[in-house]
Parts: structure tokens; sequence; C-alpha cells
């Protein structure tokens, strides 16, 4: 059944029918509920690191250390490895877990895997929850990890299979969507539960978490598998009928061709990993990786897992800190609802080389706020100069949010053909969550040491990133996933040298030249 009853393509593209059907929009917003559980980690782990009960509890040492005022620098009070650890061990567990997700996403499908991921979330809710002694904490922390793991391997790579190409870039982005959703929800509950006498707040926190959880796993049971996948894993018939239903026509059969073909070249394909160091797949694996790294860089995470302490840092009490996050979160989900509306409209470079530039600014006059206001024993931050800060982290984070956010993980996944794909979104989601660990152990000691430096160092990535997208990164708005290597690396300066002249691509008529696809 229909929901729209417009066929989308991209100009000049081939010319597949497909319409808006419900049954899309389902999916998509069923599968992206894994973002939603990723993001209320995000957001959870930095409001409870700054409740005085759980650092009570599991951290004495740092606790201490926020009542002496005068006993370490106000950049140095949350230094501590322990602390870190609770934070970063979700994405180190997450890294392991991303290789297995790569077999059974290709193995067993997208759907199976999103249902790997609900399990492995309830389960560390139930661990964190239950929680007597940090070990306990840590063992949550790392099913969590799992979780995500396979939940950012299927999650954008069902997305933009399962979207029709014209409104692919705004489906996949709802992924990121949810995470900002969770983020926001988390900050709104830490608010809520640090009021909570009795010392079990933290606990409320992080036992939510299972709503998120049981709404993944729920809806995995109820979408379908795309046809990409039904199809790579020889079931035709059944990934022919599910293109149908989800495509809202019966003049589906120029696209089924076209994936049975790209089928047929991926099992061709024996040792995914080893291929994509071929020469012809080193530019998606170059932007992929780099949009990791970079998306990492900007500093956004150290932001969102540490805001409460960020700003309890810069003399904001408990609850003004939790309340500036709440804040925070909100900007980020409208400012995603802004990447949603444009991604398809002015393109992808255009939203990151804008963005480039505002989070430039906000980043450098955070840095010269701080550098004048706050020292290490006293600060002198008025409350026009703390809204002020709140403000300029507020404008970082809505570029951050309709930019590197969602299209760090749109473009890899739209760019790897079907043959890597599913080992391209590996290496993505491994290098994300590598960069994301790494920040996460090591923020609060960089703020220790560098202080309201901190910022510069961000920011002077952000210049670096803006200057890739600028000169490397080919816009691939409105392209079709398998019309990539045609219209897309064959015609980029530099990539297109990497590109054999021997690389069948798609002919726009549903079949290859040279018989071969780098498509769906």
């Amino acid at each position: 059944m229909a929901g729209g009853g417009f066929a989308v393509a991209a100009p000049g593209a081939s010319q597949f029918e497909a319409k808006i059907t419900p049954i899309v929009i389902i999916s998509c917003i069923m599968a992206a509920t894994g973002g939603l559980m990723f993001g209320y980690d995000v957001g959870v782990s930095g409001g409870v690191t700054s409740m005085p009960d759980f650092l009570k509890k599991f951290f004495p040492v740092v606790y201490r250390r926020t009542l002496e005022k005068d006993l370490d620098s106000n950049y140095c009070k949350y230094d501590n490895q322990g602390l870190q650890l609770f934070t970063s061990s979700l994405y180190l567990a997450g890294l392991t877990a991303t290789f297995f997700a790569s077999y059974t996403t290709r193995r067993l499908g997208r759907r199976l895997t999103m249902l790997i991921a609900g399990v492995f979330f309830i389960l560390g809710v139930v661990f964190n929850v239950a929680a007597q002694d940090l070990a306990m904490l840590i063992i949550g922390r790392i099913l969590l990890g799992c979780g995500v793991g396979f939940a950012n391997q299927a999650v954008p790579l069902f997305l933009s299979e399962i979207a029709p190409t014209r409104i692919r870039g705004g489906l996949n982005i709802l992924f990121q969507l949810n995470v900002t959703i969770g983020i926001l929800f988390a900050n709104l509950v830490n608010y809520g539960t640090n009021k909570i006498k009795g010392g079990w707040g933290w606990r409320l926190s992080l036992g939510l978490a299972g709503i998120p959880a049981v709404l993944l796993t729920v809806g995995a049971l109820m979408v379908v598998d795309t046809p990409n996948s039904l199809i790579e894993r020889g079931r035709h018939e059944e990934g022919k009928a599910v293109l149908r239903k989800i495509r809202g026509t019966d003049n589906i059969e120029p696209e089924f061709l076209e994936l049975v073909e790209a089928s047929r070249i991926a099992k061709e394909v024996k040792h995914p990993f080893r291929n994509l160091l071929q020469r012809r797949n080193r530019p998606q694996l170059v932007i992929a990786m780099s949009l990791q790294l970079f998306q990492q860089c900007t500093g956004i995470n150290a932001i969102m897992f540490y805001a409460p302490v960020l700003f309890n840092t810069v003399g904001f009490g408990g609850d003004a800190s939790l309340y500036s996050a709440v804040i925070i979160g909100a900007v980020n989900v409208l400012s995603t609802c802004v990447s949603i509306y444009s991604v398809d409209k002015v393109g992808r470079r255009m939203l990151l080389l804008e963005a480039g530039v505002q989070m430039f600014l906000s980043q450098t006059a955070i840095a010269i706020v701080l550098g004048i206001k706050v020292k290490d024993h006293s600060e002198n931050l008025s409350h026009g100069f703390a809204i002020f800060v709140v403000v300029l982290v507020c404008t970082f984070i809505s570029a951050f949010a309709w930019s590197w956010g969602p299209l760090g993980w749109l473009i890899p996944s739209e760019t790897f053909p079907l043959e890597t794909r599913s080992a391209g979104q590996s290496v993505t989601v491994c290098i994300n969550l590598l960069f994301t660990f790494v920040i996460a152990q090591a923020f609060l000691s960089m703020l220790c040491h560098f202080k309201f430096g901190i910022f510069l160092f961000f920011s002077g990535w952000v210049l670096v990133m803006s200057l890739f997208v600028l000169f490397l990164l080919p816009e691939t708005k409105n392209v079709p996933i398998e019309e990539m290597t045609e219209k897309v690396w064959m015609q980029h300066w530099l990539w297109k040298r990497f590109m054999d002249d021997d690389i069948p691509v798609a002919n726009g008529k549903g079949a290859f030249k040279n018989g071969h696809s780098n498509g769906l």
C-alpha cells in the first residue's frame, strides 16, 4: 500500500519507480531506535558521573575532590582513570563486537543483527541497575557496548538499503536523530533523578535505558529484512516480494535485476576485508575512516559525555549543570531535524563546510572566555558569562548536529559497493568506536592538563577536517548507491585515478557494463 504516490529518482540516474510507502517509514523508524539506545548511553553516563551518590559509592576519591575546593585545580577535580573507564569501556566493547556484527550482518541479515543488539542492550541494563561494585558496573557497560557494536553495524545499512534514493539521506539521519533524542531523554532523566533522596537516583537513570532497549528488540521483530540482504543470502523470491512491498509498485523488475547482479558479484568476493584494500576501494575506505576520526576530533563526544562535569568545572552548580545539559540536548535534537530537511536538498558538502566555520568560531570563543575567567583555584564566571558559554556550546552543538553527526554515518553507508559494504561498515564502526574510546578515556585528563586550551585543540581539528571536505569529499546527494562509481568516484579530480578502466559500472538501465555492479 503506497503512502505517497510519487516516484523517486535522482536526476540523470536510473529511473527506478518507488513510492514513499508506510512500510518504509515504519521500518526505518523502528530500526532507528538503535540510535535512541546509543544516545541514551552517551547522555546518561555524563549525568550519573556528576551525581554525588554515584561518585560516593563507586569513586570515593573523586567524590572527596569535589568537596574540597582548594585540593585540586578546577580543571582536574574529575581526572580519574576509573571514572573515565566507566564511560569508555562501552566503546571498547563496541569496537570488538563490530567484527562479529560484520559476519551476522552479511550471513544472517540486517534484521537479526539488530535483534542481537537489542538483547545485548537489555542484559547490559540489568547489570547496571543491579551493580553493587565497579566490576558489575563495567560488565554492564561492556554488554551495552556489544549492543552498540551490533546496532551501529546493522542500522545504517538497513536504512540506506530500504530507503528510496530521493529520501535516503533524510531517512538514514533518523538514526542520528534518535541518538540526539536519546541524549536529551537521558539529560532530562538525570535532571530529575539527581533530586531523588536516598542515593538510588542513579540506578533509575541507568535502568530507564531499558525502554529504548525493549523498543529496539520489538522493532527488530516487527520489521522486514532488506531486499539486498535477502537476495544476498539467495532468497530471491522473498527479496522480490519485499522489494515490491516497500516500493509500493509492481514495476520493480529493473531494480530487482540490478540487485541480483550486484549480489552475484558480491558472492564472488571470498574475502571482503581483503577486498577493501584493493586500489578501486581505497577512496571509499579513506573517506569512511577519515570521517569517523574527524567526527570524534570535533570534541562532540567529550562535551556530550561530560557536559554536567564540564559545566561544574566552569562554576555551575549541580542543578545548573544538569539543566544546561538538557538545553544542549534539546538544541541537538532540533538541529538534527534541520539536517533531515536539508541533506537531500543542499547536499552533504555544503552542510559540512558551513558547520566547520561555525564550530571553529564557537570553540575558539569558548577557549577565550574560559582562559580569561576560569583559573585553577578560582572562577570569575558571572551569570552573564555563564549564559554566554552555554550559548557558545549550543552554537557548536547545533552545527555538529546538522553536519558531522548524521553525515559521518550517512556518507560511508551509501558509498561502499555491496561486495564490501558489510566489511566497510564494520571498519567504519570500528574506527568510530576506537576514537570514541580514546576521547572518552582521555578527555578528563586532557581537560586537567590543557585546561581551556582543550577547545583550541578541537578547533584546530575542525579546521583540518573542513579542508579535507573542501578538497577530497565528493557530493553524493541524489546519487543511487548502485551508481556511485560511475557518477561520483570516476568524476572526482583525485579519486578517479584509483578507478581502473575495467571497473564495470551500472549503465542506468538495470544492467551492467562488463557484468559488474558496485551498487546495492
